[in-house]
């Protein structure tokens, strides 16, 4: 994903669930971090649902703000039961 410094916008990651399982009840957590480590657990920032996508608000006016740079994003699943699923989702690019 490609997106300039100046905007502020939801940053989307696209989740499939096993069959049978509603990971909308979840919570679930994102980390975009400009290393190529595991996140600190300061670099974790809740998130959202909209459908089968976590979501979070980045740029300028969010509580997120990230300078030109590429990002390893990642997301961080509590659903029912033992699990805690950590993943690396993709990179962000920021220009």
């Amino acid at each position: 994903m490609l997106i300039p410094a100046s905007s502020t916008e939801y940053l989307h990651i696209p989740v499939t669930a096993p069959a049978g399982v509603d990971l909308t009840t979840a919570s679930v957590r994102i980390a975009v971090v400009a290393h190529r480590t595991d996140p600190a657990d300061s670099e974790w920032h809740n998130a959202d649902w909209v459908g089968s996508e976590a979501r979070i608000l980045v740029g300028p006016t969010s509580g997120l703000v990230l300078a030109a740079g590429d990002y390893r994003v990642w997301i961080n699943l509590d659903p029912p039961g033992a699990e805690s699923i950590v993943r690396k989702s993709g990179v962000l690019s920021v220009i």
